[in-house]
């Protein structure tokens, strides 16, 4: 007769809680909830509801991970700071206008410019902010950022949407120009590694499908989204990312996955918006949203489980 040990070549294992070290195809039984269960991947992506901010916001920096995510300015000083489940209070930034680009993470952030144009940077150690001396050599709003606190790149912006200056931790510097640029566009990557896609330089009636990619000197340009938008969230790294929501004309769901070549579609969001806060992931398999305009301000927040992301199922037997 033929029995699992010798098709897959160890028992099933008889545990009273599920084991922290398991691995892909691994099936146990857990005593205590008297289940059957197995360590599977995920085959396609998904959106599920997470811990909603304390305050409506759009046009917001942020920064993080899907577990360790941060939200600021936007019209609002205040800083909150994401466990995966639940916001709490951080430290108040200094530069409270909408507008503003960032990247990083949540005990490192950057942030600069803001809807004045301004040049100003900004640091978040994980508790305060804190204004630097190094400040942009070309002022935007709208510009969009990529890589860390001490290795970061701002793409774009108005009135410069071509511009792009990249960060050591003190100094910025003249970065290679954007072929198309824009701005409210979004991006993913590092400092040498990015990636600039959509965007406008028309105001609201303009919807950039472009994509561009930067190898630290140059820009080139990659395969175009399928659907044009600017206001969408962008994470991940220059050939795995997400380019999520947005505005096409009014706030949509639309969701892309991106592969270093050709964008193609992903899960939707359950609730369109644009302008929203984003965390991070790398590569697109982790994803969060927060915030933003659905076009009326919102608080929600939705995480993303991408394909192939490893889960523990209940096997259930009928």
């Amino acid at each position: 007769m033929t029995t699992y040990y010798g098709l897959y070549g160890q028992k099933v294992q008889y545990l009273a809680s599920d084991p922290t070290d398991v691995q892909i195809g691994q099936v146990w039984y857990n005593s205590t909830s008297a289940t059957l269960k197995v360590r599977a991947a995920t085959t396609s992506g998904a959106w599920a509801s997470g811990g909603n901010l304390p305050t409506t916001r759009n046009g917001v920096v942020s920064a993080g991970t899907q577990t360790a995510a941060l939200v600021s300015a936007g019209g609002s000083a205040s800083t909150f700071e994401y466990d995966g489940s639940t916001w709490t209070a951080g430290g108040n930034i200094n530069t409270t206008p909408t507008e503003r680009g960032f990247c990083g993470t949540q005990t490192a952030a950057l942030a600069w410019g803001n809807s004045a144009t301004s040049t100003a940077t900004e640091e978040y150690d994980g508790s305060s902010w804190t204004t630097v001396p190094g400040t942009l050599n070309t002022g935007r709003a709208g510009s969009y950022g990529a890589g860390t606190q001490t290795a970061a790149l701002a793409m774009g912006g108005n009135p410069s949407p071509l511009a792009t200056e990249e960060y050591d931790g003190s100094t910025w510097t003249n970065g290679g120009s954007l072929t198309n640029g824009g701005y409210f566009g979004a991006g993913a990557g590092t400092q040498t590694a990015g990636l600039f896609f959509g965007g406008t330089i028309a105001g609201p009636s303009g919807f950039f499908t472009t994509t561009e990619e930067y190898n630290g000197t140059s820009w080139t340009a990659g395969g175009a989204l399928t659907t044009g938008r600017w206001g969408m969230g962008g994470t991940g790294i220059q050939t795995a990312a997400l380019s999520i929501g947005g505005f096409n004309g009014s706030a949509i769901t639309n969701v892309e996955n991106y592969n270093g070549t050709s964008w193609s579609s992903e899960t939707s969001l359950s609730t369109a918006r644009y302008t929203m806060g984003n965390a991070n992931s790398s590569p697109s398999s982790a994803a969060c949203v927060y915030g933003g305009s659905t076009p009326s301000v919102t608080n929600l927040t939705e995480e993303f489980t991408g394909a192939g992301t490893a889960v523990t199922q209940t096997v259930t037997v009928t």
